[in-house]
């Protein structure tokens, strides 16, 4: 049971009450502290002085579960229901279950709190390989997952991708071209460039895609209603 920091114990009730927890502990003397669970997931929350910025924290933890899809999806209706949309540019924000190939392909996703804190959660067992040779554009998003979601940095996991989509635009199959380009859109919104995710959602949008196709990727294709209802599209 992770120990973390926040600047308001109430903003982290607010936040997590959103997502289905709910406050077993509280207290504000002699130190602001706080207990919320959900499930059999418990995490406790102490008050730092007024200088604290959650963006400069290094507070984080890692949370095995059996199905990050699932509770992903119990976290983004809660987000729905709040704010009309996800979360996924500032503080608070929450990324998508992706392989993490840093992580010997575990699903994982990622809930960065109001205290700036790194609520990672990853599936207890790994996702199938895929029969087929994984090609260039995979590989490269692969890597950009790594750098945008695990290390937190968009920037360089744009770099990744756009080079990426630059060089397999006529290569890659349309199912690699979609879940890049989501992800692109992703990136985008974190560093609120709203022109480019909206370039990379038409792009996806613009894609030809088969049943089969459509009921394989219809995770990344939710994510593209998500983006755009953050860019009111």
């Amino acid at each position: 049971m992770p120990l973390l920091p926040c600047r308001s114990i109430d903003e982290m009730v607010d936040f997590y009450t959103m997502l289905g927890f709910r406050r077993i502990y509280y207290q504000v003397r002699p130190n602001p502290y706080v207990l919320l669970k959900r499930e059999d997931l418990q995490l406790g929350f102490f008050g730092m002085p007024e200088a604290f910025k959650p963006e400069d924290s290094y507070g984080t933890c890692v949370i095995v579960v059996p199905d990050t899809g699932e509770l992903f999806e119990a976290f983004a209706a809660g987000m729905r229901a709040a704010h009309g949309k996800l979360l996924v540019s500032g503080i608070p924000r929450m990324t998508r279950p992706r392989r993490r190939k840093n992580d010997g392909n575990h699903s994982g996703f990622a809930v960065i709190d109001p205290g700036g804190n790194w609520i990672r959660f990853m599936a207890a067992r790994p996702l199938p390989e895929k029969e087929e040779a994984t090609s260039r554009l995979t590989t490269s998003l692969d890597r950009a997952v790594v750098m945008g979601d695990s290390n937190g940095n968009h920037e360089r996991a744009a770099e990744i991708l756009d080079g990426a989509l630059e060089r397999d635009k006529d290569t890659a199959s349309a199912a690699e071209l979609l879940e890049a380009l989501v992800y692109r859109a992703e990136l985008a919104v974190r560093a609120k460039d709203h022109a480019a995710a909206g370039h990379a959602l038409a792009r996806a949008r613009a894609l030809t895609l088969t049943e089969a196709e459509r009921e394989q990727l219809a995770q990344s294709l939710a994510a593209i209603d998500d983006l755009e209802a953050v860019l009111g599209i």
